[in-house]
């Protein structure tokens, strides 16, 4: 009825109308009896009950009470006065008390409520005592009980209405929650997704050109001195960029590696080694250390990726005459180790990762191992070579999961295509 009050929903606004139609009947018994009975004033009465139905009615009706507080207030002032007239003709008045008990918890602040539902309630008291020309205590009951059960049941309703507003922001806040949730797990799987794709290209398509460069200038110095080495260099190029151009498929269609197709990662490491002999003057050999162990499919992706990126940099920077590519088990664990007999470096002044330089191989390596559970160390020093070693466990911890993409690399085998 009013809008300083809760908003009305379908349940409140049947009540309101409940409301509406109790009023009208009980104003229409105080006139009804007041002409059936013959009493003194009935005409009186039943213009005060027709003035008290007119002003109840413009509650409902004038915008400015039904969003005003204040505005309802005067109004509910107004109809407590003319219901107070038809209380002093009509003993019958007393009963409109009850829906008024209402309106005014409904209407009014808890306490200036409270207080206007006490005053109606003596008022009705008073006035019904005076009619009847005595007072009992059953004369108080009446008007106090329905003054309590107003009481009990407006501020029931105010507080289910307190919660369900509150269920109703909690469910809100919820929503917004998981809507923020869904996408930071968006934002973070294209990150990661970004991350896979740097970490594939890197290890494939960036060392397989690199190779090809390589093979190319190789060519070039052998023109035109010695053209058949310069026609075997560019078809080691041509099938550098067969290998690649498989692997960029598979990257795509997002498929196991190709060197891990139908055979175990010892062979792959093996034709790895046979691979990068072939293409540049470097001795590539591959050694199987204990017994041989079925791997996951991830944990096989990872080593050969890591053995694949060592290669490539033993090839573009070691200047190295040799290189041993060794696949081990120890306990509860499989190593990977590359160790070349190059120049070597300071591992603690490594280049910062460029685009038109590279470094990015031993970010890459290491995201894929702890990707895994494993570890990545290096150990090199000028003029000593370096040693490259991986370390999965056989069995993943609790909680590491290999992402997506592990399974679905897709460089080819031979890439260590410097």
């Amino acid at each position: 009825m009013n809008t300083a009050a809760p908003a009305l929903t379908p349940t409140t606004r049947a009540l309101s109308w409940c409301l509406h139609l109790l009023v009208v009947a009980l104003l229409a018994l105080a006139a009804g009896r007041a002409v059936t009975d013959g009493r003194p004033h009935a005409a009186a009465t039943v213009a005060v009950a027709a003035v008290c139905g007119l002003a109840y009615a413009a509650g409902p009706l004038l915008p400015r009470i039904r969003g005003d507080r204040r505005a309802a207030a005067w109004w509910l002032a107004g109809v407590g006065a003319v219901w107070l007239v038809l209380l002093a003709l009509s003993p019958d008045g007393v009963w409109v008390a009850f829906p008024l008990y209402f309106l005014q918890l409904h209407l009014l602040p808890r306490r200036t409520g409270l207080a206007a539902v006490a005053a109606t309630a003596l008022a009705a008291v008073t006035a019904f005592a005076a009619h009847q020309g005595s007072f009992s205590a059953a004369m108080a009951i009446g008007p106090a009980l329905g003054a309590a059960v107003a009481v009990a049941v407006v501020w029931g309703y105010q507080a289910l209405y307190r919660e369900s507003e509150r269920r109703s922001r909690l469910i809100e806040e919820l929503t917004a929650t998981r809507a923020d949730l869904a996408e930071a797990q968006h934002t973070a799987g294209v990150l990661a997704e970004r991350e896979r794709l740097a970490r594939e290209i890197h290890d494939t398509l960036a060392q397989g050109l690199s190779s090809i460069q390589l093979l190319l200038r190789a060519a070039e110095r052998n023109l035109p001195g010695t053209p058949e080495n310069a026609v075997r260099y560019v078809g080691q190029a041509r099938q550098a960029a067969v290998d690649n151009l498989a692997e960029a498929r598979r990257f795509v269609a997002a498929l196991a590696p190709p060197a891990l197709e139908g055979t175990t990662l010892a062979d792959a490491l093996e034709r790895l080694c046979a691979t990068t002999s072939a293409r540049h003057r470097l001795t590539a050999r591959f050694r199987l250390s204990g017994d041989p162990v079925l791997l996951p499919t991830a944990h096989e992706v990872a080593l050969l990726r890591i053995a694949q990126s060592a290669l490539a940099n033993t090839v573009r920077h070691a200047r190295a005459g040799a290189v041993d590519v060794t696949l081990d088990r120890l306990g509860d664990q499989v190593t990977l180790t590359v160790v070349d007999d190059g120049v070597g470096f300071d591992p603690g002044r490594l280049p910062v990762p460029d685009p038109e330089t590279g470094g990015f191989g031993l970010a890459a390596m290491r995201a894929r191992i702890h990707a895994l559970g494993g570890t990545l160390t290096l150990d090199s020093a000028p003029a000593r070579g370096t040693a490259l070693t991986a370390r999965l466990p056989l069995t993943p911890p609790t909680g590491t999961e290999p992402t997506d993409s592990e399974p679905t690399d897709s460089p080819t085998d031979s890439e260590a295509r410097a």
